[in-house]
């Protein structure tokens, strides 16, 4: 079968300012000239391009967040203490940030078909993100405060809470993977899903690094 192979008539040589970046970004860029069978590539790139688009919401979240702080003179109501660091959440924050050392070694294994070693990796990694999602929940009941208690209440648990949905997300993707590595075969063209899913799960990480330092460690 010939291969097809889209020409670039744009101006600009993408395919030589390309060769130009590291190779850990070329990895999210699509190669060979926009040639068809470019699927990793091309899919890698487009959800690199969403990541970017989820980034925009939560920087919006976060700026928002940092303008009511600095606006508001009585951030805490009275009697209210406001999100502790309390060991839950030290721990939780391990246990996240930890999970990224783990997934990754997953998917190298599955690149070199290690298909048993993929499997006990990934899965050690759908633990640790469940675990976080359950620490949260233990977190948000021994609060002193709920969502309707003013600005603190409903900006913590705005951004605690999308980026649970996003840890849920990114655990449901996990699963999915995972059964997907039992079809025999499914996974010797392309390692596209658990690719995505690896970078999620960074991306998923690094959010919680400024979640963290804006909500538990940013004292009045």
């Amino acid at each position: 079968m010939q291969r097809r192979t889209h020409i670039d008539e744009s101006p600009i040589r993408f395919d030589l300012w390309r060769r130009r970046l590291p190779n850990w970004l070329q990895r999210f860029l699509p190669s060979g000239g926009g040639s068809h069978e470019d699927h990793h590539g091309k899919g890698m790139f487009g959800f690199t391009v969403f990541l970017l688009s989820e980034s925009i919401i939560f920087l919006s979240f976060i700026f928002t967040y940092i303008a009511l702080r600095l606006t508001t003179k009585n951030w805490l109501p009275p009697g209210i203490s406001g999100p502790e660091l309390s060991t839950i959440v030290v721990i939780n924050t391990v246990v996240l940030l930890s999970s990224s050392f783990v997934i990754q070694p997953a998917e190298n294994a599955l690149k070199r078909n290690q298909l048993n070693k993929f499997r006990w990796l990934w899965l050690i990694t759908i633990a640790m993100g469940s675990y976080f999602l359950v620490g949260l929940l233990i977190e948000w009941k021994s609060l002193d405060f709920k969502i309707t208690t003013g600005l603190v209440g409903s900006t913590f648990y705005l951004l605690t809470g999308f980026h649970g949905l996003h840890v849920l997300a990114g655990v449901v993707l996990q699963i999915i993977m995972l059964i997907r590595s039992f079809i025999p075969g499914n996974y010797n063209k392309t390692h596209f899903g658990t690719s995505a899913t690896t970078l999620f799960w960074h991306f998923v990480d690094v959010v919680w690094v400024f979640l963290f330092s804006l909500l538990y460690l940013w004292r009045t």
